[in-house]
């Protein structure tokens, strides 16, 4: 009797992918520093840490859908699994949030950095800037029938309709991957360089990293496809597909503040000499 459990938590067993995780998340950064720096090692440790650090990530996944499958996530576990989802998400929004800054900052005071942009935004030494309703804009199209694609997937699933689930999933994917492909085709075009000048630089980082992030929502979404029809999920007990949505949503949103502010506002000070 002792050893009866009498409460609606899950105690974890020990588990060193946590760890194995973190180890490789500090040597793939300290690794892209070294390349950076064109240091010895920088061609060869970040793939060691990407290495262990995605496969950590598996294995650290794979358990907590094997918890999943065994009851673990009672109601309670699942409440603060949102909870932390929730953090993650905020932590998110503020690491986007310096990228805003350093853009806003370069853009509403050129003068501080007028050696460097000539005193104006867009700086004078570009020839050209992306025409915001051009493949931008179809981006953003793409992205927000994503969106609605996901939430019918959502929906579906709450429903018990699993073919529509599938359905959604499956266009949420492709298009995920059609932004990926357009993003790509657009740098590959792209009149300006990165490192060039700090319009460049605020461009493409923020920019990047939001590609950066649409693929591993992509990731996600995959996933989840590969366990609907694996036969997992309920309606009632459905976190990972949740958490996968939220994440798509985020995604989403701050597209469209890159579009506003980075794309369209960024851009109307454009002058060709």
């Amino acid at each position: 009797m002792s050893g009866t459990k009498n409460h609606d938590f899950h105690i974890l067993p020990t588990d060193p992918m946590p760890l194995i995780t973190t180890i490789g998340a500090l040597t793939f950064t300290s690794g892209m520093v070294l390349m950076m720096h064109d240091m010895k090692g920088g061609h060869f440790v970040p793939w060691l840490g990407l290495a262990i650090l995605l496969g950590g990530l598996f294995q650290w996944f794979t358990n907590i859908v094997k918890e999943a499958h065994a009851g673990d996530h009672t109601p309670v576990v699942q409440l603060h699994q949102r909870y932390g989802m929730i953090l993650f998400i905020a932590s998110e929004v503020m690491f986007f949030l310096g990228w805003f800054w350093a853009f806003f900052d370069f853009s509403l005071f050129p003068s501080k950095i007028s050696e460097v942009v000539g005193g104006q935004w867009p700086p004078k030494e570009l020839e050209a800037v992306l025409n915001a309703f051009d493949l931008p804009l179809l981006n953003t199209l793409i992205l927000l029938c994503s969106g609605c694609t996901v939430t019918w997937a959502h929906h579906a699933l709450i429903h018990g309709d699993r073919k529509s689930l599938k359905t959604g999933l499956w266009l949420t994917i492709l298009l995920g991957l059609l932004f990926s492909a357009i993003q790509a085709f657009e740098y590959a075009h792209a009149p300006f360089a990165f490192g060039k000048n700090t319009y460049g630089s605020a461009f493409y980082m923020a920019t990047g990293f939001h590609g950066f992030h649409v693929i591993i929502g992509t990731i996600m979404l995959i996933v989840c496809l590969k366990r609907a029809y694996n036969g997992d999920f309920t309606p009632k007990q459905h976190f990972g597909f949740e958490a996968a949505a939220w994440y798509w949503h985020f995604v989403d949103v701050v597209w469209l503040f890159l579009f506003c502010a980075i794309y369209v506002w960024g851009n109307w000070g454009f002058v060709v000499e």
